[in-house]
């Protein structure tokens, strides 16, 4: 409440034009009017509701780079900074034509030696290339709570609600820490173990009709758990319900909302082909796209796509009145944590 009348003093006595506040989507605790709240979340009004909170995707896109900070020494790892450079061949008839080389050196071999003789820089993992790795590897503490955070930020912009940026971020994460631990760690493995699926059969297809089939199969369940996710992490700062209910929950809204999930992913990977292209016309501003728009808008979606849904079926039946309720100690199952 003091934050609430802090903001409105504040307004009171602001004058003038903000430039602050244009590109951070207001100050904290700014609200929406009720003439201009958006009721009908449809194709339209996503721009509507985006271009209003456009400020504060931003925001949540470096928060979600910060917060998982640790991918940041996977990133290092991988540039070969710390680790040991050797030329290696390429092509697999290379040790055989070395070979020939010692007995038989003409223009023909000398041609060859151009294509079958091309080696490429290898990296050598080093022990500092291993530190890294392991320092890495504790994004899988920091991924829950990151996205436990900016779900509630998010699903608040949503709902057009008042938002305390950082004071909203540390109260999701303290109201449902043990959860976003756990699960944290379960959708790191999750995502990991989909994505070697994936890598694994498509390395294999051909070979025989099981690794056909595996991969077609991994790559329904890795769009089919991208699409949960869209519920997971806000179900979880919403309601009092267990990680399998949640789950479940997802699968199955993940199914009941399919026009509205299918939209979204379309939305998502329309963007990234265009940030994609905006990086091919212009490097250094296609660099920034993915520490300032990518993951924010990306998760602006599939918010706009999943809570309406929730709302729909989750929220608004138990805050309707029963008819004929006698009972006045009636409680609802659910509880809205927002």
């Amino acid at each position: 409440m003091a934050n609430r009348n802090n903001f409105r003093e504040y307004r009171s006595k602001k004058k003038g034009f903000n430039l602050y506040e244009i590109f951070s989507g207001g100050i904290d605790g700014k609200g929406v009017k009720k003439q201009d709240r958006i009721t009908d979340f449809n194709l339209i009004n996503f721009f509507k509701l985006y271009g209003r909170y456009f400020g504060r995707t931003v925001q949540l896109n470096l928060l979600y780079i910060l917060g998982n900070f640790p991918i940041l020494f996977y990133l290092f790892a991988r540039s070969g900074n710390v680790s040991v450079e050797s030329l290696a061949p390429t092509h697999i008839l290379n040790p055989a034509f070395s070979g020939i080389l010692l007995g038989n050196q003409s223009p023909v071999t000398a041609a060859l030696n151009g294509i079958l003789g091309y080696k490429a820089i290898n990296y050598v993992p080093t022990p500092a290339t291993y530190v890294m790795l392991a320092l890495a590897a504790l994004v899988i503490f920091t991924f829950g709570f990151v996205n436990v955070g900016t779900a509630y930020i998010m699903r608040n912009m949503v709902k057009q609600e008042p938002i305390f940026f950082m004071s909203d971020f540390f109260y999701a994460i303290r109201r449902n820490w043990r959860q976003a631990l756990v699960f944290g760690i379960l959708d790191v493995l999750f995502c990991a173990l989909l994505v070697y699926d994936v890598m694994f059969f498509y390395y294999n297809i051909g070979v025989n009709f099981i690794a056909n089939v595996g991969f077609y199969l991994s790559l329904f369940l890795i769009v089919l758990y991208f699409i949960m996710r869209f519920y997971i992490y806000p179900m979880m700062v919403t309601f009092q319900l267990s990680i399998f209910k949640i789950l479940k929950n997802a699968l199955i809204f993940a199914l009941l909302g399919f026009k509205r999930n299918l939209t979204a992913v379309i939305g998502m990977v329309l963007f990234c082909l265009l940030c994609y292209a905006v990086l091919l016309i212009y490097i250094p501003l296609g660099l920034l796209t993915p520490f300032l728009l990518i993951f924010g808008t990306c998760s602006f979606m599939a918010m706009y796509a999943a809570f309406p849904k929730i709302k729909e079926i989750m929220i608004d039946p138990y805050y309707t009145e029963p008819e004929n309720n006698e009972d006045d100690d009636f409680e609802p199952v659910f509880r809205d944590r927002g």
